[in-house]
């Protein structure tokens, strides 16, 4: 079975090629766009309309920008590089920024284009644990938008959200808007954290119970899912601090109030990361101890059966020594008695059970004796 390798990454870009080039991955997935329109508030509707609109065409999208909507643009899959350049263009994009969102590995980070923020995050990935996508978000004074790597994502909350008009989506501004996303994304991590919790548990009762030589790639698997998901976190705990430390501008001061729980999230996985990290470390320990403690029965039993066929052996080589009883009535007189060879196994019988028994007394014939 092949593994994945969470670390891997391709640079598809040629060296010395001009800044804001975008190059495609041949393996992406097709893109798919959905909106979300945020119609103008009316006496009726004091919070606004949100109109879902499911696959637009880039003309819809730009007439649509033109008429002064908020909207929320979501892509899913990076194959159409031209839509993407196209979206770009209608919003004014960095070409820097979107060379960013096709290249799919960059760190998270906070780029500031003035009229425009960009963040790179990454979404864990449920179907795989120890995966992780880029996302990259665009946040303007009207648009919110979002590139994913793959359909499924941990947004589908949000959406419900605006769909049922629940909280202050509709009417807040699009930084909320994009904290709720953000918040979503750090979120996602935790059920994923959670199985792998579940997998530890199941672990460490397999290591102390049956400490089997199979253990020993499933307790590595996890441990390198966890440094992969480690890589994705830790930096993502640094994007936030930068978030709420510098001020950015597109964020009002009472979006950073939620931010700052988005840092506090981040800060629990991480612990929850390390104490599983520490775990899955720990496991390979006991694996090894359990492996040396188990030798060490085995060698119990063998050490055992040698010395008890110590005096055994003795007597039957000195039985199996060739004196001429001719010569001499003291070479191997036993030999000439009737009862000499039951007489023999008698005292082969006697110096085994002897030592068996003695054995017992000192423990050494029971599991963890001294």
């Amino acid at each position: 079975m092949a593994r994945r390798r969470f670390w891997k990454t391709r640079k598809r870009e040629k060296p010395g090629s001009a800044p804001g080039t975008l190059v495609g991955d041949p393996a992406a997935l097709a893109s798919q766009v959905h909106l979300f329109v945020f119609d103008a508030d009316t006496p009726d509707k004091p919070l606004g309309h949100v109109r879902e609109v499911p696959t637009p065409s880039l003309e819809r999208i730009r007439a649509i920008f033109t008429e002064g909507r908020r909207l929320w643009l979501n892509v899913d899959g990076l194959k159409d590089v031209a839509l993407i350049e196209a979206l770009g263009g209608v919003f004014g994009l960095h070409r820097l920024a979107l060379e960013d969102v096709v290249s799919g590995h960059q760190r998270p980070k906070i780029e500031d284009y003035e009229d425009h923020l960009f963040i790179v995050l990454r979404m864990a990935v449920a179907e795989h644990p120890g995966e992780s996508e880029q996302v990259g978000i665009f946040l303007g004074p009207r648009f919110v938008l979002t590139f994913q790597e793959r359909p499924g994502d941990s947004f589908e909350p949000v959406r419900e959200r605006l769909r049922r008009g629940q909280g202050r989506l509709r009417a807040a501004d699009m930084d909320y808007l994009a904290y709720a996303l953000i918040d979503a994304a750090v979120d996602g991590f935790f059920p994923v954290l959670e199985r792998m919790g579940d997998r530890l548990e199941q672990l460490e009762d397999a290591v102390v119970d049956d400490a089997t030589p199979e253990l020993v790639g499933r307790i590595h698997d996890l441990k390198r899912e966890l440094l992969a998901l480690r890589r994705a976190i830790w930096p993502q705990r640094e994007m936030l601090s930068s978030l709420i430390r510098d001020e950015a501008p597109h964020f009002s001061s009472q979006t950073r109030v939620y931010l700052r729980d988005c840092y506090d999230h981040t800060i629990q996985l991480m612990d929850l990361l390390e104490t599983y990290r520490e775990i899955a470390s720990g496991l390979m320990d006991i694996y090894l101890s359990s492996m040396s403690a188990r030798l060490n029965e085995v060698m119990k039993v063998l050490t055992v059966i040698s010395t008890i066929f110590i005096p055994l052996g003795f007597i039957a080589s000195l039985y199996g020594m060739n004196f001429d009883r001719d010569v001499s009535p003291y070479n191997m007189p036993e030999l000439g008695w009737y009862f000499g060879y039951p007489l023999a196994l008698l005292v082969m019988g006697s110096c085994a059970g002897l030592l068996l028994y003695w054995f017992y007394r000192r423990g050494w014939l029971r599991s963890g004796g001294k």
